[in-house]
Order: C-alpha cells, then sequence, then structure tokens
C-alpha cells in the first residue's frame, strides 16, 4: 500500500512539473551532472538469529558498503526562491552492493547566494552480493547457482543541499530507502 501512495505522488509531481515549468515564461532549466561518493547502510537485521545455538557461528554479516558514482539533475524555478526538479543516479558498489540506481523528484528553495535546499522522493533499485554481504565463500555459492541478488527496489526520501562555487556544484545528500537503510553521498558537479 505504501508502495502505491509514494509511486501515486511521484506520479502526480511529474505530471505537474511540467505545467509548473510551462507557467513560467522566462523558466531556464538548471542542469547538473556530477560524481558522488558515499556509504550505505543496509540495516540487516538478524532478529531474534542466536549464533551460539546454530551452525552459523562464522555467520558475519557486512551491510556496509562505499558508493561511487554518477547523478543528474534538473530544476525549474516555481517562483522567486522555490524550485522542482527531477534527479537520478548509478552507483557501483563495494562490499555488499553491486549496483544501485534510481530517480527521484525534488522540491526546496534557493537562498540569495545560489544555494539549494530541498527534500526529495523517488524510487531506488539495490542489486545485493550475497558472498561479501554474508561472508559465505563464492566457490560455494558458485556450486549452488547463488549470484547477484536484485533486491529490488522501494521508495526513497531524503534531504540535501547543494552549494554552488562558479560554474561548479558542490553537494550533499542523506536518504533511506523505506526507511530501512541509511545512505549518504557527497558529490561535485557542472552546471548547464
Amino acid at each position: 500500500m505504501r508502495k502505491l501512495l509514494f509511486t501515486s505522488l511521484a506520479a502526480a509531481g511529474a505530471l505537474a512539473l511540467p505545467a509548473a515549468a510551462q507557467a513560467q515564461d522566462t523558466t531556464k532549466a538548471d542542469i547538473t551532472i556530477g560524481a558522488s561518493v558515499g556509504m550505505h547502510d543496509l540495516g540487516v537485521d538478524l532478529g531474534d538469529f542466536d549464533a551460539d545455538d546454530g551452525e552459523f557461528d562464522d555467520f558475519d554479516i557486512d551491510d556496509t558498503a562505499e558508493i561511487y558514482g554518477v547523478f543528474a539533475a534538473a530544476d525549474v524555478p516555481l517562483g522567486e526562491s522555490l524550485f522542482a526538479g527531477v534527479e537520478g543516479n548509478f552507483h557501483f558498489g563495494s562490499g555488499p552492493i553491486e549496483s544501485e540506481y534510481g530517480v527521484a523528484g525534488r522540491l526546496g528553495f534557493r537562498t540569495e547566494g545560489g544555494s539549494k535546499i530541498y527534500a526529495r522522493g523517488g524510487y531506488q533499485w539495490v542489486d545485493l552480493d550475497l558472498g561479501n554481504l554474508t561472508g559465505v565463500d563464492e566457490d560455494f555459492l558458485d556450486e549452488n547457482d547463488i549470484d547477484v541478488m536484485d533486491v529490488g527496489g522501494d521508495y526513497l526520501v531524503g534531504v540535501g543541499v547543494e552549494v554552488p562555487v562558479s560554474s561548479v556544484v558542490l553537494r550533499a545528500n542523506v536518504d533511506t530507502i523505506a526507511f530501512d537503510t541509511l545512505r549518504g553521498t557527497v558529490g561535485v558537479g557542472i552546471k548547464f
């Protein structure tokens, strides 16, 4: 139900964005393309699992990964300081994350100096590497045809800030996927 609600809200925002942009005669899209790095804590919870009672004494969950990749964002003004936009990202990961990618809508305000402070919401997909996540030997996984696990996707919500320095933009974001993970990224981009 939550997925349907967030997907509906994202679709409504996507439909409203072009109408708002068209209403502005002097609207110029603010486009930024760049690179980002960060940490993604998957928040793996073993619940009541007790390694001492089972045969998994050496079961080691490594649920934090460094991520590095690219992003692209486009924003349009909705007035003096308010803006709305959309952004996409693709990241490779280390450790338990093979890759992740997603799209999000942005809504925020621009300060007099040009900095942007925004909230964002969208959808993020994460592909996991089970060997790195669990510490299980890769030969065992290969013998049993267990490979990268596509976790699928879920809604993403977060906040961010972008600070312009000439035509370069420095940015930082903190996000969560379905309130199960914590993801922080920093990046540098070029404005077009």
